[in-house]
């Protein structure tokens, strides 16, 4: 067996062994949706993390360059803040997004879902 043979048959099964290695590239997004209620009842849980959420658009606001609407699903409402242009009421949507803390009064505090680009 000459050198070069030999260096095939050790590249191949290194090839094998690395290609089912974890990724360090970004994770990926959820695949199924998240009930809103999940995400309402213990947002603690939720802050940073990326979700799926469906839903049909209730409201839209817009003001210079914020932009959100209110997303409803079966389980409750979130508020979806976008840098995309703002859909139209009654639209059945699905948002890619990471969960914050929103605007806070009192006891009260407001989690959002901020949408991802792209």
């Amino acid at each position: 067996m000459n050198a070069k043979n030999a260096f095939f048959i050790l590249l191949i099964p290194l090839l094998l062994i690395t290609g089912g290695c974890a990724s360090t590239s970004k994770p990926k997004p959820p695949v199924a949706a998240t009930p809103i209620a999940e995400i309402q009842k213990h947002p603690r849980n939720w802050v940073g993390k990326e979700v799926l959420v469906t839903g049909e658009v209730k409201e839209t606001f817009s003001v210079i360059i914020h932009k959100q609407f209110v997303l409803k699903d079966p389980t409750g409402e979130i508020t979806v803040v976008t840098s995309k242009p703002l859909p139209a009421k009654g639209e059945q949507l699905s948002i890619h997004g990471v969960v914050e803390e929103g605007l806070s009064v009192g006891s009260e505090t407001k989690t959002i879902v901020r949408e991802k680009e792209g």
